[in-house]
């Protein structure tokens, strides 16, 4: 046991100091793109979601994680917006029917998305590029088509959050709100009825990293400046929130890379400490065959051993002998002599016939006279014993 208190200290002082180590050191940044309204890292939206209301200061802003064709579904009564950012779109037919009663009654839709597919994209005949290049310095400068909007200076962005544009849109139907370039639209506009869609294939311009800098508040609210004023902004969630939460409890400690490995090495040390007392006190248990009935085989040898030695006077005796003993211990008859009276007595009390007594007197006389006994009067013999212990039941 101490050996056990031992290992189990330093294993655990070991443990505590790595998870304190980890704690403590400075946490890489997350650049995974998730567009989430309550993640602060740097491709999440917490930054717009909580400054929303300074773009639209009198418009109640809700939020749906429902599919496009329910949240349009259930909106029923003055004007509103809805905004959907997002990494991936795809809109079914339903989905882009009801989109365009949507904007038909009035009301608006703004997109960005880098992968638009579906009945949108092919109905809108939509062909999303980039611009990527290896080492990721080259900034590509973007701005307004509107005078009244645009700027004397482009805006550039890093990191690549602007490089997506339109590399081909349906010049009849498509209105070009923005370019990449002065020359490559970015951002477009398609008019329904009495209301608009407003496609833009750079999400990450709307995220925490474009917005804490000047160029990209400027940029934001200029471009959420073309959704009219309305009662309602509904803001999409069902494109961003994962679809599957799985609630294991090993799923704590496989999503911080801290927890992930101090289970690991918890695994190990027990594994370890298993392999290590296992080899020190484990003694081998050696393989105990069950025991055998050699009864059977004792009488075969025994037997063998008289047939081979061909001696049927001693096996006469023998079965003689072992006939006189049942009688004195069931019967409490003395054998010593084998006489008239003792013949009548063994009659009286036994169960067998008086011939079979008879018949075994005669073989009991004829042994004494010290005849041979040849196999046949054996075989008799022992006929006649067996037929004494039967009938004595």
């Amino acid at each position: 046991m101490k050996g056990f208190k031992k290992y189990l200290t330093i294993g655990s002082l070991l443990i505590i100091a790595y998870l304190l180590a980890q704690y403590f050191k400075p946490k890489p940044t997350d650049w995974t793109p998730t567009y989430l309204t309550e993640d602060k890292i740097p491709f999440g939206t917490y930054i717009l979601r909580q400054r929303l209301k300074d773009v639209f200061p009198n418009t109640t802003i809700k939020t749906s994680q429902s599919p496009i064709y329910n949240t349009l579904k259930q909106t029923t009564g003055g004007q509103s917006n809805y905004l959907i950012i997002a990494s991936n779109l795809r809109v079914d037919k339903v989905d882009y029917q009801e989109m365009l009663k949507y904007m038909q009654r009035g009301n608006n839709i703004f997109i960005a998305a880098f992968n638009i597919r579906g009945v949108l994209f092919n109905k809108l005949k939509l062909d999303i590029s980039s611009e990527f290049n290896l080492q990721g310095k080259r900034k590509y400068p973007i701005n307004f088509v509107n005078p009244s909007i645009r700027r004397e200076l482009d805006y550039y962005f890093d990191k690549g959050i602007s490089d997506q544009f339109f590399n081909k849109i349906d010049t009849t139907r498509a209105i070009t709100l923005g370019q990449k370039q002065d020359s490559i639209a970015n951002f477009i506009q398609y008019k329904f009825g009495k209301g608009s869609l407003f496609i833009m294939p750079n999400p990450q311009l709307f995220t925490n990293y474009s917005l804490l800098r000047d160029d990209g508040v400027d940029y934001v609210s200029k471009a959420l400046s073309y959704l009219p004023k309305a009662q309602t902004l509904i803001w999409d969630e069902y494109f961003t929130t994962p679809k599957v939460q799985d609630k294991s409890v090993l799923n704590v400690f496989f999503k911080y890379d801290q927890l992930r490995w101090a289970y690991y090495i918890s695994i190990i040390s027990l594994l370890v400490f298993v392999i290590y007392e296992v080899k020190r006190r484990q003694r081998i248990i050696p393989i105990i065959d069950r025991p055998k009935n050699t009864s059977v085989e004792f009488v075969e040898v025994v037997g063998k051993v008289y047939y081979q030695q061909r001696n049927n006077r001693d096996i006469a005796e023998k079965k003689i002998s072992y006939l006189l003993a049942y009688i004195r211990s069931k019967y409490r008859l003395k054998t010593t002599e084998i006489n008239k009276e003792f013949k009548e007595k063994l009659v009286a009390r036994a169960g067998a016939t008086e011939d079979t007594i008879e018949e075994i007197f005669n073989e009991i006389n004829y042994l004494n006279a010290g005849h041979n006994v040849s196999d046949q009067q054996l075989i008799r013999l022992n006929k006649t014993i067996e037929q004494f212990y039967k009938q004595d039941q």
